[in-house]
């Protein structure tokens, strides 16, 4: 994944850019790019691994090297950017979103009409240099980013600065994630979390549309190179856990979804009677938190912190490349708050259940400090499906997943001829599923919110929707 942020001014705005894009730091883990324009000193770009300090921390010392009224910069969950680029159509900086699945075979159908690339590690490619070499095949930015989306099959937003100050904005064909416009004093912003914006002192003008592309800058203001088209996709994920707390997509804004979540949740447990007798809700946090708000409120059982993650030197429990530092700085990162959770009968709602792994360590971690029940509750559907189209998923194949592998386990392959069976609680196969993920983590109880409730408590039209990591529907 990854986010981008853009300011094309008047006036020196470099620092603005850096706080921008620092506000997308939750969308990524490995690299952290700036690039700026300069009348007199004209593009310059640095680029740095974040993998163990964060952004913030790594560009500071960079402010003072770097200048101009102009400027993009990204958080990158994949491979260095953004990429300074020269062409026919001038000298540019560029940074996109996505994944690009083919990328294979776009190389080489590049390199076989005369193109090269500089190779990494491994002899990959760089996926937002494909972007350009893509985009390099027309006569102009908009011929070659509606060329270069056409021909990728994945996701592919893109912000471009050019050699005069002026940024380029595309999102990405079915809109699958965001591109916000902002208007301030001296000029224009380009994000992807709408709260960057507003936090800077940008008025937001408006988010583009699926396939959208369109010129900025300070003197001819927003200028459309592409319409939008009419069928969307935005990621439903963007709201039950990627997306900042105070970002809002498409007119709906992220915390009130996840309170409007947890009270379909909480609803549905009531109807069915379920998890009777507890004592406190709390969230596995930090996105966990708003959806067990939101369950807590609908069900009157109070909402609770059992335990609390201290945060103030390991931010992020990947952070060391070690996978056996990870899972111990994971443990010591969970302090209990013992009068909370001894003897204590404890629900708690995840934003989601992918792989499990941690899930599971959580769980007897509150039964090792004296819990006498802990149920479980997922605001997400069950996840069928790895993402390939942003990877937010995180599976790099459908078997990492816990419930393929538990429908392998209860079914063998034949049971992958009934996922929509074994997602629906109500049903024979859902049930199973359910109970020996139970047995398996040692909850007390095992739900899952519906599709239905999910997409009520985003409340945008099914068919606009991306949810394809639960029914896998394109």
């Amino acid at each position: 994944m990854g986010g981008f942020f853009g300011i094309t001014s008047k006036k020196e705005c470099l620092v603005d850019v850096f706080f921008g894009v620092d506000y997308h730091s939750h969308l990524g883990t490995r690299r952290g790019g700036l690039a700026a324009y300069d009348e007199k000193i004209g593009l310059q770009r640095k680029i740095h691994n974040i993998e163990n300090a964060p952004f913030r921390t790594k560009f500071e010392d960079d402010l003072n090297e770097m200048h101009g009224v102009a400027g993009i910069g990204c958080i990158s969950d994949s491979d260095p950017q953004p990429m300074l680029i020269r062409s026919r159509s001038g000298s540019y900086a560029i940074s996109t979103i996505g994944v690009i699945n083919n990328a294979e075979s776009l190389i080489d159908e590049i390199v076989e009409n005369g193109g090269h690339f500089d190779a990494m590690t491994g002899g990959r490619v760089n996926s937002t240099e494909l972007a350009a070499a893509l985009i390099n095949c027309k006569g102009s930015f908009a011929e070659g980013i509606k060329y270069a989306q056409d021909k990728v099959n994945g996701t592919l937003s893109i912000l471009i600065l050019k050699d005069n100050g002026h940024l380029i904005a595309a999102r990405d064909k079915l809109g699958r994630v965001p591109v916000i416009i902002g208007k301030g004093e001296d000029g224009y912003s380009v994000t992807f979390e709408s709260f960057a914006n507003t936090k800077l002192g940008y008025v937001k003008v408006r988010e583009l549309g699926a396939g959208e592309i369109v010129e900025i800058s300070p003197e001819d203001g927003i200028v459309q190179l592409a319409k939008p088209q009419q069928k969307m996709r935005i990621c439903a994920f963007l709201w039950s856990y990627y997306g900042f707390p105070t970002s809002t997509y498409e007119g709906i804004n992220v915390e009130t979804m996840r309170y409007r979540n947890g009270e379909i949740l909480a609803k549905y447990d009531q109807e069915k009677k379920n998890a009777e007798g507890l004592d406190y809700v709390g969230g596995v946090p930090d996105s966990g938190t708003p959806h067990a708000i939101g369950y807590a409120n609908a069900s009157k059982v109070p909402f609770a912190r059992p335990y609390i993650k201290y945060t103030p030197t390991w931010a992020r429990s990947f952070t060391p490349s070690n996978q056996i530092q990870r899972s111990k700085i994971a443990k010591m990162k969970q302090v209990p708050v013992h009068e909370l959770i001894e003897g204590k009968n404890l629900l708690f709602v995840d934003d989601s259940i992918v792989r499990g792994t941690q899930l599971k360590e959580t769980v007897d971690f509150l039964y090792s400090n004296g819990a006498k029940t802990v149920h479980m509750r997922s605001a997400c559907p069950p996840i069928m499906y790895g993402c390939k189209f942003l990877n937010f998923t995180r599976a790099t194949g459908d078997l990492e997943l816990i419930t393929r592998r538990t429908i392998l386990e209860l079914e063998g392959e034949e049971g992958f001829k009934h996922l929509e069976e074994y997602s629906d609680a109500e049903t024979e196969r859902g049930r199973k599923m359910r109970d020996a993920i139970c047995k398996k983590f040692n909850f007390a109880s095992l739900e899952f919110q519906s599709l239905e409730g999910l997409i009520k408590s985003i409340g945008i039209e099914p068919c606009k929707l991306c949810t394809y990591c639960w029914n896998g529907k394109e």
